[in-house]
């Protein structure tokens, strides 16, 4: 969204607005906000497209030229985006009586998907024609000027044949008459910039006889400007004159800015691929100083008031300030969204050097942030909003502020009304948008428009209350149009110099039909078509199955006229392309106007023309469009009924665009274009002082009516307006005044529209809608209190009724009933059921009905902590609690008063990152045996975690809240198993490969001690150890190494298992397979046992493998040194057993061994034992041990049970969640 071109004195150029908005794709689902003021047409979304290089083809070798005209100093609220800066959607303000921002610096970049290419030519160059006159001198740095006078070559009407007309069109002749004024005129060639194909040229305006023109070069090949010449005019164009040499010669130029506030100061930016600095002028671009810049400029935006602020947007998202016209800059924040900042608006913003932007936080999300430029520290930041909003969504205009807010579903909108705390905005309920954008706030009311779910290539438009929040329909189906870069254009115009008249196409039954409207969009009608055509001919068009239709389009480039013109300074005049018939069609097209504000119209020109507006408005200029050469163009003083037509040239022009300051004293257009494609940039000044006769008295004025089809009353008022009789070649006043009187009119029907939650039935009245409740009540109700109850309608914003049917359809203001709770609703403010651990979480309560003040309001956060409230209003702005503990919360919310209660129910998930995952199970299995297969995450917290089980090398995942599933394998093989934790946004994983067999042999193994001591108990060198063991065990026993595994316990002691599996094709011959594995079984014992099977872990620490069941592996290092002590220990091992004999004969007199012993049974009971920090387990305290020798007992006893369970535990500390 941005902010919109505003009016200022001095805007008195008659080009096209277009407003930059930066956004989203427009094919995503996704809704976004963009907004710009009225003019329409808007366009919804911008791509850019550039021009392709020239051909080399002589015939198709046409140059694309890319021309922008800027009036000096008008200022919007946004700078725009750059170039290089894609997929940002667009609105545009139709209106060509105000000028255009660029994205820098105060001009429309047409460089890209905007440009004005020089159209291609469809008739033979005047390549022996390229010169006006003599070619000037041989320096580059002058021009060439030559001035002469054009008389006036014919007059013409409406009255003509039509064969007589397209001679006089086409030839450029009629009857000359020696009393009729001439025109003078003078053309000054830019000599030497042939070769540029991008020319900007600004004028101040205001009178004033500076012109600056910025020629350049564009490569498209590197994307950048290679040449560029300033030149600058100090005589309204007569003659210009070249300033290379005063800003360096070398120096090459890419942008040029002007102050809104004080047109004399200018700031022109360097291309940063050959230095990065800033020119700045203060004598109108008479001479500069240049300053060093450390970063690269891709957009500037003037403070509204100060002339000497300035924001720079930076290349790498940095936003800096300059409080002295750009001579030093400061740094104000980093990560800001592009084209998402905003100064202060007067009357609303207590500080006048306050910002408003959008931009990026370390966790990657978007905040609303505002700050003072100098002081933009952390601690000197607000953020309005709290919690974060959709990228690209800020937009400040006028008295509000728009956002979305992020949400997995629908899409969600807020707005502050001058500045107050952010509200909802309320669309009709099941609207569901697609894609939103602010198109007005001009006029105390937001009109949007709104793509819904069920349409693809329309729109629907909405208008606002006053404060922006309740939006009821206005328009359904507005039709979209493809702009030349691929933008979408919704086709609604607002017109200008009559308050409340909008004219837009809408799809009906497969057609598209114009409409007009006179009070803001409540009523529409079509258009009445002229009842003759330019011969005089009668036209058979009957409403409604035939009518008039225009296109609604401006130009791509502001300074031709485009489709539709409209001027506030003309009011009532509207000039648009059309179409009779039953539908629009861009087929057969021809010029019509409007003199009464769309009541009648007619035709004035067969084909398309530019036209626009002379001498404060109060006459026409047309000239022919570009892809044709002219050396004409033709005045009217009668609203189009007759014009005369006038040469400017003696050598057709190619028109690339027009110069036109309407409300200016010295009457001077400027005309520019190219004699051919060969040709330099040709400016041709024209002075058509001399057409007038006088200066206007108030004998050539007369009054004209405002009306709807007869009806005098629009948007409340009778409104008279005064303007020249047409025919009188009279100069308007300075001080003329165009409304001569306005009357307020007795309030009727059509003076209100439905309110929010209504719908306009068949007879014309407004029905709730089937979702609206319009008995409800506001929360704030309270008995003893009055509240304002809505009868269906509201008037229409801005009309100036009065009395009459205003009570009966006004808002009546009743008393506060007493109620019972009703409609009590319980969320989080971020609109989720899910929350970090440790995090604040806010909860709103809302109450549809029932006294606010007098209800008891409770709220049960489910983790043993309530609070309660007196009254609705102590929670308004959000009940805020942190959750010290994952889990699934019911959350409870109680409304009680004398009359009853509601009570309303909210499950609250709070979750824990998960930081580790584990997978456990055994590594051979029996066929058709059930196993229980489990997972172990750290931290570890019930009800929170969601587990996915792909088992058997299925492709679809069993999904569990439990981290344990058992699963039976139907047939032998192998098997892949893989389970992932959802948690928190955050997915672990962890697989494991198991196989299946009919039956098997085991073995545990044991390790010398010192592999404990490298031992990091990870799972890959667990793998790796695997694989050694194996080796080993494999150059004592002759076996398929596919059909021998080596599982490695996690923990320590380190332990592991040896699997003996059948071949796979003898499983059939179960008896014999078994004795090969008990022979092969043999072999490895008898090996472990002689302490045959070892490996080096490293240079040095060599570790014997031991047989677990027979042998028990001794404590202390197996090196030869330490002979004795192993025999030492085998004898402890033999009154050990002897000590175990006598403890089980008589255990029953020793209370202590049961109770050992019960829990060992339990362990021998499970397949797979988890792991977590809830894990209840029996204590055994310290004093009930009698002796060393049985502990050592326990002990071996435990890693014996461990390994025939299976059990994967880690002795490793699990680690604490901490709060985020």
């Amino acid at each position: 969204m941005e902010t919109c071109t505003g009016f200022w004195p001095g805007m008195h150029l008659a080009l096209g607005v277009w407003l930059v908005i930066a956004a989203h794709s427009f094919q995503n689902s996704q809704a976004e906000i963009s907004c710009a003021c009225c003019r329409f047409p808007v366009q919804l979304h911008g791509g850019q497209t550039r021009a392709k290089p020239a051909p080399t083809d002589e015939v198709s070798a046409i140059k694309k030229i890319q021309v922008e005209f800027r009036e000096l100093g008008i200022s919007r609220q946004n700078a725009g985006k750059d170039n290089e800066q894609e997929d940002a959607p667009h609105l545009k303000k139709g209106s060509p009586g105000s000028t255009a921002e660029s994205h820098r610096g105060g001009k429309l970049d047409l460089g890209d998907g905007a440009a004005l290419p020089r159209a291609k030519r469809n008739i033979p160059e005047f390549a022996e024609l390229s010169q006006s006159g003599p070619t000037g001198q041989d320096d580059r740095n002058s021009g060439s000027s030559v001035e002469r006078g054009s008389s006036l070559d014919g007059l013409w009407s409406s009255g003509l044949s039509r064969s007589e007309i397209r001679k006089n069109r086409d030839d450029g002749r009629g009857s000359k008459q020696q009393d009729e004024p001439k025109i003078t005129s003078s053309t000054f060639a830019l000599t030497g910039d042939s070769a540029h194909n991008h020319a900007v040229v600004y004028w101040s305006g205001q009178n004033s006889s500076v012109i600056l023109i910025l020629t350049k070069l564009y490569d498209f090949h590197i994307g950048s400007v290679t040449e560029s010449t300033l030149w600058r005019s100090s005589d309204s164009g007569s003659t210009y004159e070249k300033m290379n040499d005063k800003i360096g010669s070398k120096t090459v130029l890419t942008y040029l800015y002007v102050c809104p506030t004080n047109k004399r100061k200018i700031m022109v930016l360097t291309d940063p691929e050959f230095e990065s600095s800033v020119l700045i002028s203060s004598d109108e671009g008479a001479s500069y100083q240049k300053y060093r810049l450390t970063f690269y400029i891709l957009s500037l935006l003037f403070h509204p008031s100060e002339e000497d602020w300035a924001l720079a947007y930076s290349h790498d998202q940095k936003l800096y300030s300059s409080l002295d016209f750009g001579r030093k800059w400061q740094l104000v924040h980093e990560h800001v969204t592009p084209t998402r900042f905003y100064w202060s608006v007067s009357g609303l913003d207590k500080e006048s050097d306050l910002v408003h932007m959008e931009a990026h936080t370390h966790d990657g999300s978007v905040q609303y942030i505002t700050c003072r430029v100098q002081m933009c520290t952390e601690a000197n930041r607000n953020y309005p909003f709290p919690g974060s909003i959709d990228i690209s969504s800020l937009v400040v205009q006028d008295d509000y502020i728009f956002i979305q807010v992020p949400t997995s579903g629908r899409a969600t909108y807020y707005v502050s009304y001058k500045r107050d705390l952010f509200i909802q905005i309320k669309l009709p309920k099941y609207s569901l948008p697609k894609d939103l954008h602010i198109v007005s706030t001009d006029e105390k009311q937001v009109f949007a428009a709104v793509q819904e779910w069920n349409q693809n290539d329309t729109y629907n438009l909405y208008l606002s209350d006053t404060r922006g929040i309740y939006f009821t329909l206005s328009m359904e189906n507005v039709k979209t149009t493809k702009g030349i870069g691929g933008n979408q254009m919704l086709d609604l115009y607002e017109v200008s110099g009559i308050r409340g008249m909008l004219i837009a196409n809408k799809r009906q039954e497969n057609q598209v039909k114009t409409f007009i409207s006179y009070n803001k969009g409540r009523d529409w009608r079509l258009l009445q078509a002229p009842t003759t055509d330019l011969d005089g001919n009668e036209i058979h068009c009957i409403l409604p199955f035939c009518s008039l239709h225009l296109q609604l389009q401006t130009s791509e480039n502001p300074y031709l006229s485009g489709a539709i013109s409209t001027k506030n300074s003309a009011p009532g005049i509207i000039l648009a392309t059309g179409n009779i018939g039953a539908e629009l069609s861009y087929n057969n097209v021809a010029m019509y106007i409007s003199s009464d504000a769309g009541n009648n119209w007619r035709q004035i020109f067969e084909e398309e023309h530019n036209v626009w507006f002379l001498d404060k408005e109060g006459a026409l200029v047309a000239v022919k469009q570009p892809s044709v050469p002219t050396r004409h163009l033709w005045v009217s003083f009668d609203e189009g009924r007759q014009w005369t037509q006038h040469s400017f040239s003696s050598v057709p022009l190619f028109v690339d665009g027009v110069l036109v300051e309407a409300a200016a004293d010295n009457q001077i257009m400027t005309f520019f274009g190219h004699f051919s494609h060969r040709s330099e940039w040709q400016l041709i000044k024209i002075d058509y002082k001399s057409i007038f006769s006088k200066k206007c008295t108030e004998e050539d004025y007369q009054t004209w009516h405002l009306h709807n089809q007869g009806e005098p009353c629009v948007m409340g008022q009778k409104q008279i307006y005064m303007k020249r009789r047409p025919g009188n070649y009279c100069m308007l006043d300075k001080d003329y005044s165009r409304i001569l009187s306005a009357e307020s009119c007795i309030c009727r029907a059509h003076d209100f529209e439905c309110d929010y939650g209504y719908e306009r039935s068949g007879n014309g009245n407004c029905r709730p809608s089937f979702w609206f409740n319009p008995s409800s009540t506001t929360k704030s109700c309270s008995l003893g209190q009055n509240y304002f109850n809505s009868t269906g309608y509201r008037k229409v914003v801005l009309n100036n009724c009065t009395k009459g049917v205003k009570e009966m359809y006004t808002a009546q203001k009743q008393q506060c009933p007493k109620k019972p709770p009703k409609g009590l609703l319980l969320t989080t403010k971020d609109g989720k059921l899910a929350a970090n651990l440790g995090t604040n979480v806010t909860f709103l309560v809302h109450l549809d009905e029932g006294d606010s003040i007098r209800t008891n309001i409770q709220l049960d956060f489910g983790d043993g902590i309530a609070l309660s409230y007196s009254n609705l209003s102590w929670a308004e702005e959000g009940i805020k609690h942190v959750y010290k503990s994952a889990g699934i919360f019911c959350v409870t919310a109680l409304a009680e008063n004398s009359l009853g209660y509601d009570t309303t129910t909210l499950y609250l998930h709070v979750t824990c990152p998960v930081e580790h995952v584990q997978l456990l199970s055994p590594f051979v299995v029996i066929r058709n045996k059930e196993v229980n297969i489990s997972a172990v995450v750290l931290p570890s917290h019930p009800r929170t975690v969601t587990y996915f089980w792909w088992l058997g090398n299925t492709t679809e995942p069993t999904v569990t809240l439990d981290g344990s599933i058992s699963y039976t394998f139907p047939s032998e093989g192998m098997y892949s198993l893989t389970v992932q934790v959802a948690a928190a946004n955050i997915i672990f994983q962890d697989s494991k490969t198991i196989a299946v067999r009919e039956f098997f042999k085991s073995l545990l193994l044991s390790f010398s001690p010192n592999l404990d001591e490298f031992n990091p108990d990870l799972s890959e060198w667990r793998q790796d150890l695997g694989r050694v063991i194996k080796k080993a065990v494999l150059q004592v026993a002759k076996f398929p190494e596919e059909q021998l595994l080596v599982a490695v316990f996690p923990g320590v002691p380190t332990a592991a298992e040896l699997f003996l599996l059948p071949h796979k094709n003898q499983s059939h011959d179960k008896k014999k397979s078994e004795e090969e594995l008990e022979q092969v079984s043999n072999i490895i014992v008898s090996a472990l046992n002689q302490n045959l099977v070892e490996f080096e872990l490293k240079p040095g620490v060599r570790v014997i493998v031991y047989n677990t069941q027979l042998t028990l592996a001794p404590l202390v290092d197996s090196n030869p040194r330490h002979r004795s002590s192993a025999m030492l220990m085998l004898l402890s091992v033999v009154f050990l057993g002897l000590a175990v004999f006598l403890i089980y004969k008589f255990k029953r007199k020793i209370p202590w061994i049961s109770i050992y012993a019960e829990v060992n049974q339990e362990k021998e009971q499970e397949m797979i034992s988890s792991v977590g920090q809830g894990d209840n387990t029996t204590k055994i305290t310290l004093n009930e041990f009698s002796s060393s020798k049985e502990l050592m007992e326990k002990e071996l006893d435990a890693r014996v049970k461990r390994g025939v369970a299976n059990a994967h535990e880690s002795t490793r500390e699990i680690p604490n969640c901490t709060s985020v």
